[in-house]
């Protein structure tokens, strides 16, 4: 028994599962951010930089997510 191999890097389902969740709450929320910013920017309130920071924002929790939900 003492000589079991550990895994390498295993992550629980658990904590996956949360992580998953995460990102998609911060990149529904950025999107959202993101298409009320180009509305405002479109009208004049705010400058072109809020949207295009929040759709960053959107596709690097995409990749992260897809790289979390990614068959194993």
């Amino acid at each position: 028994m003492a000589d079991l191999q550990k895994r390498g890097s295993y992550t629980p389902r658990r904590a996956r599962e949360q992580r998953a969740y995460r990102l998609i709450q911060v990149g529904g929320g950025a999107a959202v951010v993101g298409v009320a910013g180009v509305a405002l920017s479109v009208v004049g309130v705010v400058s072109a930089w809020l949207p295009i920071l929040a759709f960053i924002v959107v596709a690097v929790c995409l990749f992260a997510f897809r790289s979390v939900t990614r068959n194993r």
